[in-house]
């Protein structure tokens, strides 16, 4: 860990562990490798599932960077100095004020894996979960027709083992991979009971992923 003044994983986030940078206004979030903490800046490598294209983040932006600390989940605020491009992607951000105990709720995502059905305009697009937490989800397609501007709604039919779950989304960015698309979305008015239904099967995941790694 590079010497700072304050306490590590309290005052700012430690090297070489998860954190979250959401642009400030926005409501995107994007999870990245804390690599660098050296004279208030933060160099984070987004991941690559996550990270979509340069728009994503701009020299100059407001961000919030949040990581679970030893007590409790904390946030210090923050902004872009520069967005390195490559084969690496790496964001340098400055930090513009102290760290405190973050206020947001967290919604816990895992890795899950179910059959999705999407309709955008007059097409129908099949594919797969590839993560989802109670407030969104990311999902594989086979793209049809136009891809979706973010802010564009989606009517989604979610295939979890226990039955299906109807809900709109809001796109929230797209990435093109072929013929696939890769969508990050934002669930809107979801009914309680379906969000305890998405948190069973996050919790569940996560329990498998745990007893895998303990294998």
């Amino acid at each position: 860990m590079t010497s700072l003044p304050g306490v590590p994983g309290v005052d700012y986030p430690e090297e070489q562990r998860d954190a979250d940078v959401m642009l400030t206004g926005r409501g995107i979030s994007v999870n990245g490798r804390v690599e660098i903490v050296t004279e208030g800046v933060i160099v984070v490598r987004p991941s690559a599932s996550d990270y979509v294209d340069g728009s994503v983040v701009s020299v100059g932006n407001d961000v919030e960077v949040y990581w679970r600390g030893p007590q409790d989940q904390r946030m210090v605020p923050a902004r872009v100095l520069a967005v390195e491009k490559g084969a690496v992607v790496r964001w340098r951000l400055e930090m513009t004020g102290e760290a405190e105990v973050s206020q947001r709720r967290k919604a816990v995502r895992a890795r899950v894996q179910v059959p999705v059905e999407v309709g955008h305009a007059s097409f129908e697009m099949t594919g797969e979960s590839v993560d989802l937490s109670e407030a969104g989800m990311r999902v594989a397609v086979d793209g049809m027709g136009f891809e979706p501007d973010p802010g564009s709604r989606l009517d989604l039919r979610i295939k979890l083992e226990d039955g299906e779950v109807r809900v709109q989304a809001e796109v929230v960015r797209l990435t093109a991979r072929g013929a696939r698309w890769v969508m990050s979305l934002r669930f809107l008015n979801l009914e309680e009971r379906d969000g305890d239904r998405f948190r069973r099967r996050v919790f569940q995941a996560l329990r498998e992923e745990r007893a895998r790694a303990n294998d």
